[in-house]
């Protein structure tokens, strides 16, 4: 089978699940370990209902997880989640880019911070990934057609949240014991949906049986926060030539949205941020087709446009 990942390790990242859009599938089981059975097949349904598959690579002993759809030979758009999300957080707007676009989502626990295309990509990152697609514009320019952050990480003059003034608290949101899920519901979110009570418990499950790794992962964040300055961020957005279409949650309890303005200064093609009212820190799940909306246009847009000549 032909992949589209060669997959050069440079850096691992470990992350969790934050929430999945549940509501379309109804779940009758009441026994646990039918639960859990029933949260995974939930997940599977939900990729397919998106035009996904669960895909796997194996590099060495590491086997990598990733949902692809859509038909090989389209334009490529990769979409890639935050610190306490998961692939599967994209299914919603996925579902609107399979008809037309080759659509990969990797999963980045373990993942790498960049990955080998076989082709030039529309990169799509919310939060962390929003930082790491950035990061992959600024190293493979000619590989990056568009870029689109939503609510995207970054060392900003303009933060005032304190999980941007402080990275250490970005702690106070790892799930490692009961209730936790909740909170990081109510911080995320800025009207968190209904899920049902045994799925809830089921992911909060899942999360505390991986708060461990991602202990290990908010720690790196720290670290690495501490060898940017806004200065030395601004420097790697302004290295960025691909268009970029920005989006943000108004009410954005993680990364306020006073920076989108800030972000868009410092990139050299970006376009005026789009701001949703009353969304939080994840429109792709909170508001999912005001996104696609703002997306499907951008891409097209892009898409016809053609290459810049040399006079």
């Amino acid at each position: 089978m032909t992949t589209l990942f060669s997959l050069p390790i440079r850096k691992t990242l470990t992350a969790t699940l934050l929430s999945f859009s549940l509501a379309t599938f109804a779940i009758s089981t009441t026994q646990a370990a039918e639960i859990e059975m029933s949260f995974q097949n939930v997940l599977q349904q939900e990729r397919a209902w998106a035009g996904l598959q669960s895909k796997t690579i194996k590099v060495g002993d590491i086997t990598w997880s990733y949902s692809e759809g859509g038909q090989a030979g389209k334009p490529i758009v990769v979409l890639i989640h935050g610190l306490a999300g998961s692939r599967d957080n994209w299914n919603r707007v996925a579902r609107a880019l399979t008809a037309n676009y080759h659509v990969v989502i990797p999963d980045l626990p373990r993942f790498i911070e960049a990955a080998n295309l076989t082709g030039p990509a529309h990169v799509a990152g919310h939060s962390l990934g929003g930082s790491i697609a950035m990061l992959y514009a600024g190293q493979y320019p000619f590989e990056t057609k568009s870029l689109f952050l939503i609510d995207a990480a970054g060392v900003y003059k303009s933060a005032t949240t304190p999980y941007l003034k402080d990275p250490n608290q970005v702690k106070n949101m790892i799930v490692s014991k009961k209730g936790d899920f909740n909170f990081l519901m109510q911080q995320a979110m800025h009207t968190p949906p209904f899920i049902p009570k045994e799925i809830a418990q089921a992911q909060e499950k899942m999360m505390i049986a991986q708060s461990e790794q991602t202990q290990k992962m908010v720690d790196q964040v720290i670290a690495l926060n501490k060898l940017y300055t806004p200065d030395s961020f601004a420097l790697l957005a302004r290295s960025i030539d691909a268009p970029t279409l920005i989006l943000w949650g108004k009410q954005d309890k993680i990364i306020n949205v006073e920076v989108a303005p800030e972000l868009k200064s410092l990139l050299k093609n970006a376009q005026a941020p789009v701001i949703l009212d009353n969304v939080g820190h994840m429109p792709i799940l909170e508001a999912d087709q005001l996104v696609v909306q703002q997306y499907l246009p951008f891409l097209n847009k892009v898409q016809t446009q053609k290459p810049a000549t040399t006079p």
